[in-house]
């Protein structure tokens, strides 16, 4: 059958225990009983001044609660139209729920519940918040724009459900490890992706000032993506994306690591995040097919050398715990939602995977990288650039064509790569410019001490200059002076802003 009464959309729907009558709420903000034996509109409700989002009725269906856009709850009589309204929340109406008509719940986009008392009977209702609802609702709205709105009958709520305020807005820093995010209640906290906890709590603060002031000049491929439409922090991974970001492991102050040390975020993250599991099938397993799973899938431990040269694997990420920056909390695990090959999606916080799931329940690309250490090919993982030297000076030109490096190579690694072929250069030719000669005790090519120029300091297996003179170079890009700790992605996306192929030039600084 079809009912025809409402002049915008049907919202919410109540039927009785024998399937005859029918209240329906609308956008149109009235309620309407049908009896859908007669197939007809029996009567029609203006109490509400917006849309009627929920309805709540006893069995007996002699009375109704009505919630809606415009915050307000109220009771009405279907048979003699009285309405009384019970309360007001602070948000829209989106559910009633009465329990034994005596106690009804409401919930809003607040991620509290509030218990508010019901009446089922209207003689001990308050004159001032009863009236008789009328049919048509622009009658309605007149009386409330004319100052007529009745006074709510409760206050405060009875009993309150707390929830944890929804996040309401968020912003992915440049470094893609950190978010930035204003709850309901105006909270601005700065959470760690890689470790699913909160960072920094700011309090009641600007977001949109705190995002300017936690500004980064850094440009980090995007592996994730965020949704907060549920009030929490959701972290889509897909491959091949999350695998297209590294990171040096010194800069995740990781003990022990070398200065060529990377990490791929996204793996390592999955590590983390199914470390339970790993420890499960840890223990399943035999100690062979354990050392030989988890050490293979610790890290990527790939380093790059120099410039446009081969991988060199030193060994220094694997280990079969988690990386610090990649640990989540057991005492609130997160939870993960995926699906296998097998099968619709499912939902399990991280703890409660036992090690016996596999591909029928986890992806496949997710195992092999969390235990096998293979990573899918990923593009634009190398930044091709041009080095010549800076205009008006007289250093040689060390490379004729393109050179091809990691997008997160420092710019220090590229003034050591101008040393290296400098110093090189005067070895061959035998010159002694100004009494200056440099040899070199190292093959490695990493940074140099520390200076008042801003240079990092050594590590451990740095090339060391024996000298009498120290020359010291900068590299520029659009006759700008790049800091050493400047990524080559970094440089291509805030200095050189241009599609082409990067150029940097080199110089002297004087003394």
């Amino acid at each position: 059958m079809k009912l025809k009464g409402h002049t915008d959309n049907v919202r919410t729907l109540l039927l009785d225990s024998s399937g005859r009558l029918c209240i329906s709420g609308s956008s149109d903000s009235t309620i309407r009983l049908w009896d859908l034996g007669q197939q007809r509109c029996v009567h029609s409700y203006a109490v509400h001044t917006d849309s009627v989002w929920a309805l709540a009725s006893p069995p007996s269906f002699s009375h109704v609660y009505s919630g809606g856009r415009d915050l307000s709850v109220y009771l009405t009589d279907l048979s003699s139209r009285e309405s009384t309204l019970l309360c007001t929340e602070q948000q829209h109406v989106l559910q009633l729920a009465l329990q034994d008509d005596e106690w009804l719940w409401v919930a809003t986009p607040d991620s509290s519940l509030h218990r508010w008392p019901a009446r089922s009977s209207l003689k001990t209702l308050q004159k001032g918040s009863s009236f008789v609802a009328g049919s048509l609702p622009y009658a309605r709205a007149r009386a409330s724009l004319d100052g007529s709105a009745p006074v709510p009958l409760h206050a405060e709520p009875a009993f309150v459900i707390p929830g944890t305020p929804g996040i309401l807005q968020h912003a992915v820093l440049n470094d893609r490890r950190h978010l930035l995010t204003k709850d309901a209640v105006g909270i601005v906290k700065l959470w760690e992706i890689t470790r699913g906890a909160v960072v920094t709590d700011f309090g009641k603060v600007s977001f949109e000032e705190k995002e300017k002031e936690l500004f980064e000049m850094v440009s980090v491929p995007a592996w994730f993506t965020i949704d907060t439409r549920l009030g929490s922090i959701s972290v889509h991974l897909d491959t091949p994306q999350c695998f297209g970001a590294e990171i040096y492991a010194v800069d995740l102050q990781v003990t022990g690591a070398s200065e060529e040390t990377k990490l791929n975020l996204g793996q390592q993250t999955l590590r983390g995040l199914l470390a339970h599991w790993i420890a499960c099938r840890k223990q399943k397993a035999s100690p062979q097919e354990a050392d030989g799973d988890l050490l293979a899938g610790a890290g990527s431990g790939t380093a790059e050398h120099g410039l446009g040269r081969g991988a060199v694997d030193d060994g220094a990420s694997h280990s079969p715990g988690v990386f610090p920056a990649f640990e989540f909390e057991n005492e609130l695990p997160p939870s993960i939602i995926t699906e296998g090959s097998q099968g619709g999606p499912w939902r399990k916080k991280a703890t409660e995977l036992d090690g016996t799931e596999d591909e029928k329940e986890l992806p496949w690309w997710c195992i092999d990288a969390v235990l096998n250490g293979k990573l899918p090919p990923r593009e634009h993982a190398k930044c091709s650039f041009f080095l010549q030297p800076y205009e008006g000076t007289s250093l040689q030109v060390l490379t004729q064509g393109k050179l091809s490096a990691p997008r997160i190579l420092r710019i220090q690694k590229v003034m050591n790569y101008v040393l290296d072929k400098l110093a090189v250069d005067k070895l061959d030719k035998s010159v002694d410019d100004g009494g200056s000669v440099l040899t070199s005790t190292s093959v490695h090519m990493l940074s140099q001490n520390s200076s008042g120029n801003g240079h990092t300091s050594s590590k451990s297996g740095s090339r060391v200059w024996q000298h009498q003179s120290k020359l010291q170079i900068e590299i520029l890009c659009n006759h700008q002076v790049l800091p050493p700790v400047m990524s080559l992605a970094t440089v291509r996306a805030y200095v050189w802003k241009k599609p082409e192929d990067l150029c940097l030039q080199y110089r002297t600084i004087p003394e």
